[in-house]
């Protein structure tokens, strides 16, 4: 198992944590019922359409 030689200074640590935030926000698509917008892939949360089906 790899084991650092040297102790990571600080700015070096603080950059590595922070990459975890750059995750880009999810794209959201135009629901073709009620046309308001709703994650992809799931059931509109506005009129619980899905694939043209109402399933709530």
């Amino acid at each position: 198992m790899g084991v650092p030689k040297r102790r990571q200074s600080h700015s070096r640590k603080n950059k590595r944590r922070s990459e975890w935030k750059k995750i880009a926000a999810p794209g959201l698509v135009e629901c073709p019922q009620c046309h308001e917008l709703k994650m992809p892939h799931h059931a509109c949360l506005n009129c619980g359409y899905y694939k043209g089906k109402n399933v709530m």
